[in-house]
C-alpha cells in the first residue's frame, strides 16, 4: 500500500460526509434544522486554518440559493465587503442571508471588528429589504451564533 492512499482515502471519506451533510442540511428550509446545518458547517470550515467568510444566500421561503465563501484571508482575519455581499444578493434574487466564518484560533466568539462588520452588513441588507438571519462563528472549539448571543 502506498503511503499516499489512506490520505486519499481519508479525503475521498471526508468529501462523501460533506456531501451528505450538505444534502441533509438543504433538503428543507435551511433554518427548519439548525442543527443539520450547523454539523455541515463545522465539518466543511470549522478546522480551516485560514479564516474564510462565507454566505448562505436564501430565498423567500428560506431554501438555499447559493453557498458561497466571499473572502478568503489570513489566519487572523477575512475582510467583509457589505457592499460585494449585497451585490451577489442581488444577482442571485436572495432574499435572506446566513453569514458564517471561522476562527482558526479555536476561539468562537466575535471580535469587535466582527460585531462592526456584522451591523454594517445588516444595515446594508435592510436597505435592500434583505434580512440577515444570523452571523455564525464556527471554531475547533465550538461555535457562536450572533443572534443566540442577542448582537442581532
Amino acid at each position: 500500500m502506498d503511503s499516499s492512499e489512506p490520505a486519499a482515502w481519508l479525503a475521498l471519506i471526508r468529501e462523501a460526509m460533506l456531501q451528505a451533510l450538505r444534502r441533509e442540511a438543504c433538503a428543507t428550509p435551511v433554518l427548519s434544522d439548525s442543527q443539520a446545518l450547523l454539523d455541515y458547517l463545522m465539518l466543511d470550515q470549522g478546522r480551516s486554518r485560514y479564516e474564510q467568510f462565507r454566505v448562505l444566500f436564501l430565498d423567500s421561503h428560506n431554501g438555499l440559493i447559493k453557498d458561497e465563501i466571499v473572502s478568503r484571508g489570513s489566519i487572523l482575519e477575512a475582510p467583509v465587503y457589505p457592499r460585494e455581499i449585497m451585490r451577489r444578493a442581488l444577482q442571485l434574487g436572495a432574499s435572506g442571508l446566513i453569514l458564517v466564518h471561522n476562527h482558526p484560533s479555536g476561539d468562537p466568539y466575535p471580535s469587535r471588528g466582527d460585531v462592526e462588520a456584522t451591523a454594517s452588513t445588516i444595515l446594508a441588507a435592510r436597505l435592500l429589504e434583505i434580512e440577515v438571519h444570523d452571523h455564525i462563528i464556527l471554531a475547533r472549539s465550538g461555535s457562536c451564533s450572533f443572534k443566540a448571543l442577542g448582537l442581532m
